[in-house]
This record gives C-alpha cells, sequence and structure tokens, in this order.
C-alpha cells in the first residue's frame, strides 16, 4: 500500500505558542498536498539555548501545546500526525525529547524518547551537553501501521547504526528521523549518514529538520529530505527556511531492495580479539 508522507521544515523560536501555530500552518498545507503522514523536526516546540528562559515554558505531557496541537490536527485532517520531537517535563526535574505519533482519531500511537545524547564539542567552538537536562530513553519500537512498519530514531541517533539495523530486522521497513543538526555537522554529515542508513537496511527514511538561524542564536542546517531503500533521494529542501518535502513511499520497494541485497538476512554472527602486533604465525608485510 503506497502513501504519501511529508517532512515539515521549520525554524522554530522560543515561544511554543508561535512554534504551535506554524506547525498547524505547514501541517494543513502538506495535508491539503495528499500527505497522510506527516513529520516535524526535533524540537518541534522550543528551541531555546537559554534553559532558565525555556524553564517558564516547559510543561508535562497533558499540558503541553504542542502535544495538544499535534493530537488536534491527526483528528481534524484525519492523518497520521508525527510530532519529531518536542520537550516535555517530567517528576523528577529532568526532560525528555520526546516524539509522539497520533493515528488519524488524534489517539497516541508511539511514544519515543531520544536515546543517544548529543553531548560534543565542535571545532567551531560550539558546546553542547544534552545530558545535563534530558533524560536518555531506553526503548526503542516498531510499529504497525495500517501502510508500513515504522522505526523511529531523533536525530544524533542517526550516528548509532545498530539502533537502525536492530528496528530493521524488527521488521521496520521506515525509519523517522526529526532532527535539529548544527550547521557545521549538517554540511559534513547529515546527507551521507541518512542515506547510509536506508541503503544498509534496505529501508526508507524520512528526516524532516530544523533549518536557518533561530531566535536564540544557534543556526541549524535544514536540508529535509525522504531517502528511498536504494539510497536515493525522493524529495529535499534547502538549508535556510521552512518548507514542506513530499514523497510517495512504496513499501514494496523495500522488499526488493532486501531481496537484491539480502545482507540482514546475510549477517553473522562473529567474535573479536584484540592482538599485539607480533601474532605467533602470523604474516609480516
Amino acid at each position: 500500500m503506497t502513501f504519501k508522507a511529508a517532512a515539515i521544515q521549520m525554524c522554530s523560536g522560543v515561544d511554543p505558542r508561535c512554534n504551535a501555530a506554524d506547525m498547524a500552518r505547514l501541517v494543513r498545507e502538506a495535508a491539503a498536498s495528499g500527505a497522510t503522514y506527516v513529520q516535524t523536526p526535533e524540537m518541534t516546540g522550543m528551541l531555546q539555548r537559554d534553559r532558565a528562559a525555556g524553564k517558564a515554558h516547559l510543561r508535562d505531557e497533558a499540558n503541553d501545546i504542542i502535544v495538544r496541537t499535534g493530537r488536534e490536527l491527526a483528528g481534524e485532517l484525519g492523518i497520521h500526525m508525527h510530532v519529531g520531537s518536542t520537550a516535555i517535563a517530567l517528576d523528577d526535574g529532568k526532560l525528555a525529547n520526546r516524539g509522539y505519533l497520533f493515528g488519524p482519531d488524534g489517539k497516541i500511537l508511539n511514544r519515543y524518547d531520544k536515546i543517544h545524547m548529543f553531548d560534543v564539542d565542535l571545532d567551531n567552538g560550539e558546546s553542547w551537553r544534552e545530558s545535563a537536562a534530558y533524560r536518555p530513553g531506553q526503548e526503542a519500537r516498531v510499529v504497525s501501521l495500517p501502510f508500513a512498519e515504522m522505526g523511529f530514531a531523533i536525530c544524533y541517533d542517526v550516528r548509532f547504526p545498530a539502533l537502525f539495523r536492530a528496528q530493521a530486522v524488527a521488521g521496520a521497513e521506515v525509519m523517522t528521523v526529526p532532527a535539529a543538526f548544527t550547521r557545521q555537522t549538517g554540511e559534513a554529515h547529515w546527507e551521507i549518514l541518512l542515506r547510509a542508513r536506508a541503503i544498509e537496511n534496505g529501508m526508507f527514511v524520512i528526516a524532516a529538520a530544523q533549518a536557518g538561524v533561530h531566535e536564540d542564536g544557534r543556526e541549524t542546517f535544514g536540508h529535509s529530505m525522504i531517502v528511498d531503500p536504494w539510497g536515493k533521494i525522493l524529495a529535499s529542501a534547502g538549508g535556510t527556511s521552512e518548507a514542506i518535502v513530499i514523497a510517495e513511499i512504496d513499501p514494496a520497494a523495500v522488499k526488493a531492495a532486501r531481496d537484491k541485497i539480502p545482507n540482514l538476512k546475510n549477517a553473522r554472527e562473529f567474535s573479536i580479539e584484540t592482538v599485539g602486533g607480533d601474532v605467533s604465525g602470523g604474516v609480516a608485510a
């Protein structure tokens, strides 16, 4: 069963109410173009480097405006609505970087908390410590939808192939990678990583991204894209402003790719040993 998927590119600011309104406008436009699955980026609700200022806007799931708006849009438009992620306040004082998939009836079909924390120091002086504020997720889940088996990742997760492989082995035909990649890392790795995850698992990858210069001063890479199981980019956006990218997804292409290159079936268990430079019986070159 084919379906039309849309990746919404945003430039989220510091006010969740404004971001919710932008999300609603773009999602309605995507649905009007025929998309029945719509994905928004990581941190749809707010990008705010000033944690003290951002804290005033944080809510638990029951009171979060992005969760509420996503639920309402799904029901209103009769679509599968995927809020890529938003910051959710937890009982222990930490946050969850949590994505939500809503069904056409507005019910939550899946929650996914980002597993891998973006704790890095980049060459241009950028330093990020996601683990200082966020609690890592511990569970990946493949969800059976009427049109495909869907797996979930968020941004930095794309650098961990084992997460994608495990979901592919569990039956995922489509992987979702909402993101807010920095410009520096995006220019170097974004397209390569998405296409590699698609190729090595024979699956579609749908990646909605944040783009442009944000109110809090950060700059994100954009270039939202949809990639097919052979690594072909079906649709993509630029890197500076909001956009909608749409592509027709045919899950039959997953079986075709995996039949041609059956690496999921051909994978073998192996052991690994660390040895010194002088191995008895070895051949010196």
